[in-house]
């Protein structure tokens, strides 16, 4: 085993429990993830680049003609283990304690622990949350509350998914051969090892939610990634399962060709609708006929929107794999009944939408939605788990439709773009102390929300949009009105509560991924430099 550890480096501290994650085995078995596919993943990434230089030269997105023999043949996705059958409403959040008890206990069929958008990547989230995974897969978590309140698993419990980093976020705090390893191989590599046998001894197996994928090759890399896995901790092969977010603009014209790569392993894909948002902001961030208005303009029933989903079911449904639908990002308020009446509302009305498309499934991010989604598609579903057998061969998608990116009636207002500003700078105050899930305004903002925020800030900025009945959108108006929204912040939360939070740094923070020349590509990245 000394000799397996040569060349590892565990640069962060050992804190209370670490050492039950840490373990010299564990470790081996990243680095051999780092050493057999980290050259992979690093062409894959140069490969992004190299497609964004293409569309930023006016080559524009489109099905690939090499992989059309995929598309056209008839095949199918190895079938769902028992506990994945039924996944009418799945909830996510972040890894810690209260958060993962509260949510096996929600109701939902579901749980996604979430390394990824609502997590921010301390070492102490990264690998507490670990620890915290491996007492919920020994049933054993429990949380007790300042206030004395304790909180522990009841009988009936959500199957537990895990989200691992994207491709392009590293893992400084472990470096293997002189390299920080990628987030993706940590998070995974940790939690499979540690967990799969358990699991698997529980009649559940390690389950995956695959995030920001930008091709079918990333989804090849993933289902070696498995693979390799499964050989080295000797599990039947297809016991690892992993569900891909679509949540690019370039996934989109990739659906079959990413199942066909992970068939194997595939759980299904899942409409990630605000990270799609934010991925058509990126992606086309040099074509000012791309300017979107107000986020929350951009509904499930604008076009564009509706061609992405009609085409993930039909997809999903052709290839016998589960179609998820979006978030439901509502946090229900308890003083304000009024507020509720009308979310929720609007709620049902989204979730209604994906049942009679043919979703399978959905997502929200409070335990309070759950009954409201389950009864929705508990009604469409009957005594169904899901619905497989309802195909979509009307739902007849081009690349045309895909990028038909308008809104009807669109416009950016003063409100969106405070709003913006807003909840940006309250996000990432929070995110740099560590919170990567926070409520803002009755919404649960994560990473991807965030994104969509500073990412439009940047658009308006870069081609000085106009706001409706007002002025055009400069750095110099953005700046002002930062203030303006920060001095309303601080009236909200009172002068000494203000002046204990890091607002300048996500002042500072915010101005680098809204405010620069150039896009940003993540703000994760330059957020992450910031972490200790």
């Amino acid at each position: 085993m000394s000799a397996a550890l040569d060349g590892i480096d565990v640069r962060g501290p050992m804190l209370e429990r670490f050492e039950d994650v840490l373990t010299p085995e564990a470790l081996a078995f990243v680095a051999h993830l780092h050493r057999e596919f980290n050259p992979i993943r690093e062409r894959l990434l140069q490969a992004r680049r190299e497609r964004q230089a293409e569309i930023d030269g006016g080559t524009m997105p489109d099905f690939l003609p090499q992989t059309r023999h995929i598309r056209e043949s008839e095949w199918t996705v190895a079938s769902l283990p028992h506990d994945l059958a039924d996944r009418k409403v799945e909830i996510t959040g972040p890894t810690d304690r209260k958060m993962i008890i509260n949510a096996l206990n929600s109701g939902a069929s579901v749980y996604m622990a979430d390394f990824e958008d609502a997590n921010t990547p301390t070492w102490s989230n990264m690998v507490g949350g670990q620890v915290n995974l491996i007492d919920a897969v020994d049933g054993t978590i429990t949380f007790t509350s300042p206030d004395g309140k304790t909180y522990r698993l009841g009988e009936r419990l959500a199957t537990l998914l895990v989200r691992p980093r994207g491709w392009h976020l590293p893992e400084r705090h472990l470096q293997v051969d002189g390299q920080a390893v990628a987030g993706a191989f940590f998070d995974f590599g940790l939690y499979v090892f540690h967990n799969a046998r358990r699991l698997l001894a529980k009649r559940s197996g390690p389950y995956f939610y695959l995030p920001k994928l930008e091709s079918h090759l990333e989804a090849r890399l993933w289902n070696d990634v498995f693979a390799f896995a499964e050989d080295a901790l000797d599990l039947r092969s297809g016991t690892i399962k992993g569900t891909v977010l679509v949540e690019t603009i370039l996934a989109a014209f990739e659906m079959d060709e990413i199942l066909y790569e992970l068939r194997d392993h595939a759980g299904g894909l899942n409409a990630g609708r605000w990270d799609y948002i934010f991925s058509i902001i990126k992606k086309f961030a040099h074509r000012p006929d791309f300017i979107f208005p107000d986020r929350a303009q951009i509904t499930m029933t604008v076009p564009f929107m509706r061609a992405y989903t009609q085409l993930l079911v039909r997809t999903c449904h052709r290839r016998g794999a589960h179609a998820l639908g979006g978030m439901a990002a509502f946090i229900p308020s308890r003083r304000d009944a009024t507020v509720n009446e009308t979310a929720i509302a609007k709620v049902r009305e989204d979730k209604v939408l994906e049942a009679g498309d043919g979703f399978d499934g959905t997502w929200v991010a409070h335990p309070d939605l759950v009954p409201v989604a389950m009864e929705v598609f508990t009604t469409a579903l009957g005594e169904r788990p899901n619905q497989l057998t309802k195909q979509r061969p009307d739902a007849q998608v081009t690349a045309e439709d895909l990028l038909a990116i308008h809104v009807p009636g669109g416009s950016v207002s003063e409100a969106g773009l405070r709003n913006n500003i807003s909840v940006a700078l309250q996000y990432l105050e929070s995110w740099l102390r560590g919170t990567g899930a926070v409520g803002i305004f009755n919404l649960m903002e994560d990473a991807a929300t965030a994104e969509i925020a500073r990412a439009q800030v940047w658009q308006w900025v870069h081609y000085q949009a106009a706001l409706r009945d007002g002025p055009q959108i400069t750095r110099g108006l953005v700046g002002r009105w930062e203030e303006e929204e920060l001095a309303r912040i601080q009236d909200a939360l009172g002068a000494a509560a203000f002046d204990r939070l890091d607002f300048a740094g996500a002042r500072a923070l915010f101005d680098t991924v809204a405010l620069n020349q150039e896009f940003v590509e993540f703000l994760t990245l330059p957020g992450y430099a910031r972490l200790d």
